[in-house]
């Protein structure tokens, strides 16, 4: 064989051995992935602090420390607030009705040495009403007058409360967000036919926990 005919058989293997390299490392086409639906919970986690949606998720833990301290010497008084300080008694359709309620605190735990572990407040009133797409809540009487919004959130036996407190003679409180000193982040849930209540996980208060109970007033304005 010849020098010239062996040079051209040469590039001939050359080019076939560069034509099928280049059909194996071409990239087969892939499966298109269906966009992801969003979730309830990215609207409230993308208005809540850092500090809030922890506090929201530590709340079994909040449940727990706050019962623990308070049976060691409260234990009767636990008892008797029933499923209002029960964690797992939450039902379905958490929405409260818009409306008036009467309202009381209980607070569980202390932060203060020597400071009640249980702790029961003055009823008081407090108002649930609609603005936009969300409903509200606003306490009206007292010193320390708490007021936000209730979003809807993928665990559908609760809402999440995002909102604020106003002092003294405030006539609104300061924006959520703005003072995280007055920032109040916690979860709704309905405990029984209409009862309500709101749970605060680590409080700005000290506390481990503070539960709110929310039954609407016998004769709402209007009727």
């Amino acid at each position: 064989m010849d020098i010239a005919r062996s040079g051209t058989i040469v590039a001939a293997l050359l080019a076939l051995g560069g034509c099928t390299v280049a059909k194996v490392g071409t990239p087969s086409a892939q499966p298109a992935t269906a966009p992801t639906a969003p979730k309830k919970a990215d609207r409230w986690l993308a208005v809540a602090t850092a500090g809030d949606a922890d506090r929201i998720n530590r709340l079994p833990f909040a449940w727990t420390e706050g019962l623990t301290a308070a049976r060691a010497r409260f234990a009767s008084s636990v008892r008797e607030e029933g499923d209002l300080l029960r964690p797992a008694t939450a039902l379905p359709r958490p929405a409260p009705t818009p409306g008036s309620y009467n309202c009381r605190l209980v607070r569980l735990g202390s932060a203060e040495r020597g400071s009640p572990a249980f702790v029961r407040f003055k009823p008081f009133f407090c108002y649930v009403e609609v603005e936009d797409d969300l409903l509200t809540i606003v306490k009206q009487t007292g010193t320390e007058r708490p007021a936000g919004r209730l979003w809807d959130d993928d665990v559908a036996s609760r809402l999440i409360f995002l909102g604020s407190v106003a002092l003294g003679s405030e006539q609104q409180p300061k924006p959520y967000g703005q003072d995280d000193k007055r920032d109040m982040a916690g979860v709704m849930e309905r405990i029984a036919p209409m009862r309500w209540r709101l749970t605060l996980p680590y409080p700005r208060s000290g506390a481990k926990l503070e539960v709110y109970e929310l039954t609407p007033v016998a004769n709402q304005p209007g009727q």
